[in-house]
């Protein structure tokens, strides 16, 4: 039950903040859009940074498996163009998910490791390009952080644009990956 009840706010978390801010979002918020008591929350997170690092840590974790799960799936050489497309894919169709991460980055006391976001996909380039046959990339960090900034580039768009095609700008972000990085 507790652990129910924990889910429960971390899933009305993530939709407020994705709706209000972070800044917009209080504890009482929160026990009202979950249907409890501000005393109920506490229970279960000592504050509302607690709640909301909580809820960033359970969007996050959605996303690496999503990611993970793309990219396995994928042969080593597709490994890139697989983290690409479905990181696009996962944070176009769960915009809450999406507003929620930027909210967690821009306010949280919580420190992020950045190395934790661009070595992934630094070590998938370098496996794609040894399944290859090819020098390893002499700058994979920089690779994956310019991968990384055309990624969020596209989901910004979409987040201010919801018409704009993500699929088709996955695909050509794919091909670039796989003409200049992985090639």
């Amino acid at each position: 039950m507790q652990r129910l009840r924990q889910a429960q706010i971390i899933e009305k978390t993530v939709e407020l903040v994705a709706e209000k801010g972070y800044a917009g979002v209080s504890l009482a918020g929160i026990a009202e859009r979950a249907g409890i008591t501000k005393p109920a929350v506490l229970y279960h997170f000592p504050s509302k940074s607690a709640v909301v690092d909580a809820a960033y840590e359970h969007v996050l974790q959605e996303l690496v498996s999503h990611v993970g799960a793309a990219v396995e799936a994928a042969s080593a050489e597709d490994g890139p163009a697989a983290y690409a497309i479905s990181m696009i894919e996962h944070l176009s169709v769960n915009r809450h998910h999406t507003r929620m991460i930027i909210e967690a980055l821009g306010n949280s006391d919580a420190e992020r490791d950045s190395a934790a976001r661009w070595r992934p996909l630094a070590q998938l380039v370098q496996t794609a390009r040894s399944a290859r046959g090819l020098a390893p990339d002499p700058d994979s960090r920089t690779t994956a952080l310019i991968v990384g900034g055309a990624i969020d580039s596209i989901v910004t768009e979409k987040l201010q644009d919801p018409d704009y095609d993500t699929g088709a700008a996955a695909a050509r972000l794919a091909a670039l990956i796989d003409a200049t990085y992985t090639s």
